[in-house]
């Protein structure tokens, strides 16, 4: 498969863990490359110089504004680039200037960890948003909600939650860094977060959409690029490889996605598993796998000795390998200790599918049998 290592044992393993990244697309790594290659040369430059150079640089810095903005479907200057999906949310949460902030109980860490005094929304068991907890925000107040989680799947109704928000005078953020590419974008989110990793783009790079202007100031001052509201010079190669890897992006991929899905998850729950989330809508790509009674860290060890990469969850607290908050949100505070994810990209074929159902349902055997 595309970007996956060889093991020690000398097969590549089988990659199923699309959720923390994608591989890098090569039309990505090739656009990186020229674009490297024109700034050693020096017919690129400082895309915020006024000489020949660095007007080529900022036209090629619009022109793949542009095209991420199209594959986007919002207007391009509304794109603000930063490094990443944990900066566009910090920029969103840290610069509006609202005066309270709310967030999703299983928000990704890099929201809970912004804003730990912010107001916690509850979920059911099926890590649904429970709306009513909307109708009794304080007026004024930024939300935070995932359109889709990074752990379970478990796609929000971002358009009833915008509603609801806005009637309160306030505003709302939308986490798509896992959705962007397989939902459209939330239309009535007024700030959206996306990652150029998550999409075969490199990782350093993503973008905040901007709806809401006059609400933002920006967290990281400079030479007033990008609108102002993100200082610094920009990441030319990285923005040339997320317009590539945007322009290479198969949107059908989600519809064989949901084959795939269905052929882990009823292998998974034959042998005795559950599917975290199941009775709500999810994205196609993700699957949360529960083995009651064997700890994650254990069915983890087993299929990577299997030669199958997954996870425990995200990615930036998998050394950890604690209990699950999303799970324990959703009141599944086992299952936040005995889960695996389990993710699909565009070239997963239903024979990764099968040799991790081979080596998972061995693990759920052993675990009947004793």
């Amino acid at each position: 498969m595309t970007g996956s290592p060889t093991s020690s044992l000398g097969q590549r393993p089988t990659y199923l863990d699309w959720a923390a990244t994608a591989p890098l697309r090569a039309e990505a790594a090739a656009a990186m490359a020229e674009a490297a290659a024109r700034l050693a040369e020096g017919s690129w430059a400082n895309p915020s110089s006024q000489h020949g150079p660095g007007r080529a640089a900022r036209r090629a810095l619009e022109d793949a504004r542009a095209s991420i903005a199209a594959f986007l479907g919002v207007p391009a200057d509304a794109l603000v680039f930063t490094s990443g999906g944990t900066e566009a949310l910090a920029l969103a949460l840290g610069g509006d200037g609202l005066p309270r902030r709310a967030v999703l109980a299983t928000e990704h860490a890099a929201v809970r960890e912004a804003v730990p005094q912010a107001q916690v929304l509850p979920v059911d068991r099926d890590g649904r948003l429970i709306l009513e907890a909307l109708e009794a925000l304080p007026e004024g107040t930024l939300v935070a909600v995932q359109q889709a989680n990074n752990e379970t799947g478990v796609i929000q109704d971002l358009g009833t939650v915008a509603g609801l928000v806005h009637a309160r005078g306030g505003r709302l953020l939308a986490d798509c860094v896992q959705s962007a590419g397989k939902l459209p974008l939330p239309a009535g989110a007024d700030y959206v977060a996306v990652s150029a990793h998550k999409l075969g783009g490199p990782p350093g790079i993503g973008a905040l959409v901007v709806r809401c202007r006059e609400g933002l100031r920006p967290l990281q001052r400079g030479g007033g690029q990008e609108q102002g509201l993100r200082g610094g010079t920009e990441n030319l190669v990285g923005i040339v490889g997320f317009a590539a890897a945007v322009a290479a992006f198969d949107r059908a991929f989600p519809t064989g996605a949901r084959a795939l899905q269905a052929r882990l998850e009823a292998g998974v729950c034959a042998a005795g598993g559950r599917i975290l989330g199941e009775r709500a809508p999810r994205l196609p790509t993700i699957s949360c796998i529960h083995l009651p009674g064997v700890p994650a860290a254990n069915q983890l060890m087993a299929m990577d000795l299997a030669g199958l990469a997954v996870s425990q969850g995200p990615a930036c607290s998998s050394g950890t390998l604690r209990p699950s908050a999303v799970l324990a949100a959703m009141g599944e505070p086992e299952a936040a200790r005995e889960s695996l994810r389990v993710s699909i990209g565009w070239s997963t074929r239903a024979d990764d599918i099968d040799r991790f159902l081979a080596a998972w349902t061995a693990l759920a055997a052993r675990r009947r049998a004793a």
